[in-house]
C-alpha cells in the first residue's frame, strides 16, 4: 500500500514538473513574440542618436519614384546616396530626375554601384561613366560589396571575382576623381577580406548595433535598414557618419 501511494505521488509530480515547464515554455515563447513585435515597431523609426552622430543620411534605392527628398531633409537628413541599377538592366530611366531633385533640394548627393559578382567590371563601371558625369561636388561614390558569387553561371572563382571589385573600384574612381568608399556586407567581407586588401574607407551594416566585422575602423554604418519615413511609400535605408 505505501509503496502504491508512493508511486502515484511520484507520477503527480512527474505530471506538475511538465506542466511548470510547459507554462514556462509558454511564458517565454510571449515574452519572445512580445519583444519581437516591440522590436519591430521600435525599429520602424529608430534611427542613432543625432549627438553621438550629427551627420545623418539615407540610401533611395534604384528605381523607386516618388521620393520626397525635401521631406527626407526636414527628418534629419544630410545627404543621400542614389543607387544605380543593374548593368544586366536598361539604364533606369527615372535615375537622373531622382539626382536631380535630390540635388534641388539642398542634400549632399552620392551615387551607389551596386557590384555583380556574376558580371565583369567592364560593363557594370560603362554603366557608371554613362549615367555619372564627372562632378567633384558629388560624394564620394560607393560601391556595395554584397551579393556572393556561389549562384553565378558558369561559376565564379574566388579570385576572379575579387578581381573584378579591384578593376571596378579603379574605374570608377578613374571616372569620378574620388576614392571610392566599399559599402561592405558582413557575408562579403567573411569570404573575400577586402577591408585588408584595399585601403579605402568602410560603409559597413548592422541594424542597431555598431558593426565591427571589419576589423578596422569604418566612416558610414546603415544602422537601420528599414526605418520608415514619410519621404516614401517604402522602407528606407538609414546611413550616419562616424565622427
Amino acid at each position: 500500500m505505501a509503496s502504491s501511494t508512493r508511486k502515484r505521488k511520484s507520477r503527480q509530480s512527474g505530471h506538475g514538473l511538465a506542466r511548470r515547464l510547459a507554462q514556462l515554455a509558454a511564458l517565454a515563447g510571449l515574452v519572445a513574440l512580445v519583444f519581437a513585435g516591440w522590436f519591430w515597431f521600435e525599429m520602424r523609426t529608430w534611427r542613432p542618436d543625432p549627438e553621438l552622430y550629427p551627420e545623418q543620411g539615407a540610401v533611395v534605392d534604384s528605381g523607386v519614384s516618388g521620393v520626397r527628398f525635401e521631406t527626407l531633409k526636414a527628418t534629419g537628413a544630410a545627404f543621400v546616396y542614389l543607387e544605380l541599377g543593374s548593368a544586366r538592366m536598361p539604364p533606369d530611366p527615372g535615375f537622373r530626375a531622382r539626382l536631380r531633385a535630390a540635388r534641388d533640394s539642398g542634400l549632399k548627393v552620392g551615387i551607389l554601384q551596386v557590384f555583380d559578382p556574376c558580371q565583369r567590371a567592364d560593363p557594370q563601371s560603362a554603366l557608371f561613366t554613362r549615367m555619372v558625369a564627372r562632378d567633384l561636388d558629388l560624394l564620394p561614390p560607393a560601391v556595395a560589396l554584397e551579393r556572393l558569387p556561389k549562384d553565378c553561371t558558369p561559376r565564379v572563382s574566388q579570385a576572379a571575382a575579387k578581381s573584378e571589385v579591384l578593376t571596378l573600384v579603379n574605374q570608377i574612381e578613374m571616372h569620378s576623381g574620388q576614392p571610392v568608399i566599399l559599402k561592405l556586407g558582413e557575408a562579403f567581407e567573411k569570404r573575400f577580406q577586402i577591408a585588408g586588401a584595399l585601403d579605402r574607407d568602410l560603409w559597413l551594416a548592422r541594424d542597431r548595433l555598431r558593426p565591427r566585422y571589419a576589423q578596422r575602423p569604418w566612416l558610414l554604418w546603415s544602422a537601420n535598414r528599414q526605418m520608415v519615413s514619410q519621404a516614401l511609400a517604402e522602407p528606407i535605408e538609414w546611413v550616419v557618419v562616424q565622427r
